[in-house]
């Protein structure tokens, strides 16, 4: 088997977001698994970088990856305005840009993997063998998969089944994934004592632009069922950070904090000395469908039980023995939050967890080509 992979994405690098954490973790595991690893992205951003060392300092990983950063002379990101179509126009253009680099005569046996729709589309016109990671759905990436998805040459990665029945399409092609952990950064840490009363959320306080309801939260743990509880709230951007510090210090709240965004390193110690983990979102129809979130897998890394709203795409992952779901009210809050508090951590088998497994399942697609 040809051991070149080559990952081709719009995304941006580096970036506070989990699904470029995700990219970059997969490449790592590619990498340790004997790929020769070539990261393909556009210079679309005022800090995007095409600098290993950049990267490597950002995201926690020693590797040597190819990374190469592309020019991106095209609209999006370049004004506030129009930033919906501007986008599907400039991914649409880079896309089939950058793919012209590649040329099947040469690179036939060669393995493609991206979360891009219109790279998908434009490989899988030149009969190059791609796998296609689909982690949402959309319109411009039904379309596409309509046009390719029963290609000899294509292969599918859903996050859940909630995600591949959106779509509607008789896939014959098709894995189910969910996302995985790191191990590796939970590692080479001194002995953290855990607070047994501390909870902690990681992750963006906006998802897609919205409020992740923290108001509820944050309106129950003020309580006096919750008052000798510990809440951490770990994310940006700082603008909500400071919005929510303003309401804690003018409701005189003492026993929440929020730190802001914090390096990889650091959030792993604030999870280490942890005892429960948050998982909370917006009532989005992605949100409660089409998510495999990434802090849950670590949540589980740093052996922290979880309370959960009980959306259907939380009630389908791994180990819910660890799992304490609360419905959209407070007294089912507080009752899933001291349930938490009081039980022990049931172990659980890293291996099915690791991204190590995760990226040799997705070795093991590339290899039935």
């Amino acid at each position: 088997m040809n051991k070149t992979l080559n990952y081709i994405s719009y995304q941006s690098f580096p970036a506070e977001t989990a699904n470029s954490l995700q990219t970059i973790s997969n490449l790592k595991y590619l990498k340790k698994n004997n790929f020769d690893v070539n990261l393909y992205f556009p210079l679309r951003e005022k800090n995007s970088s095409g600098n290993l060392k950049v990267l490597q300092d950002y995201y926690l990983f020693d590797e040597d990856i190819n990374v190469q950063g592309l020019r991106h002379p095209y609209p999006f990101g370049k004004t506030k305005y129009f930033q919906k179509i501007f986008f599907h126009i400039s991914h649409f253009l880079w896309a089939k840009s950058t793919t012209r680099r590649f040329h099947y005569e040469n690179q036939k046996n060669e393995n493609f993997l991206t979360r891009s729709d219109w790279v998908l589309y434009f490989l899988a016109k030149k009969n190059f063998n791609v796998i296609f990671e689909c982690h949402q759905y959309s319109k411009v990436r039904n379309f596409v998969l309509k046009k390719v998805s029963s290609y000899k040459n294509v292969k599918i990665i859903f996050l859940n089944e909630f995600i591949k029945d959106e779509f509607k399409i008789p896939f014959s092609k098709y894995s189910i994934l969910p996302s995985a952990v790191d191990f590796d950064i939970f590692a080479n840490n001194p002995e953290i004592k855990k607070n047994e009363n501390k909870i902690t959320f990681v992750g963006n306080l906006l998802r897609f632009g919205k409020e992740r309801n923290l108001d509820t939260i944050i309106d129950v743990f003020s309580t006096t069922e919750l008052k000798k509880y510990q809440l951490n709230i770990i994310g940006g951007p700082e603008l909500e950070v400071k919005k929510i510090r303003k309401t804690l210090k003018k409701n005189n709240v003492s026993n929440i904090e929020l730190t802001g965004r914090l390096g990889r390193k650091d959030v792993v110690e604030e999870l280490l000395s942890s005892s429960v983990g948050l998982l909370i979102n917006s009532s989005d129809k992605h949100s409660k469908f089409f998510t495999s979130p990434l802090k849950y897998f670590e949540y589980l890394a740093a052996r922290l039980k979880v309370v959960a709203i009980d959306f259907p795409s939380h009630k389908i992952l791994p180990n819910q023995e660890n799992i304490y779901f609360f419905s959209d009210n407070k007294d089912s809050l507080i009752k899933a939050v001291t349930n938490a508090f009081s039980a022990e951590f049931k172990n659980v088998n890293k291996e099915n967890i690791s991204l190590n497994r995760r990226v040799q399942k997705i070795i093991s697609l590339f290899e039935e080509f």
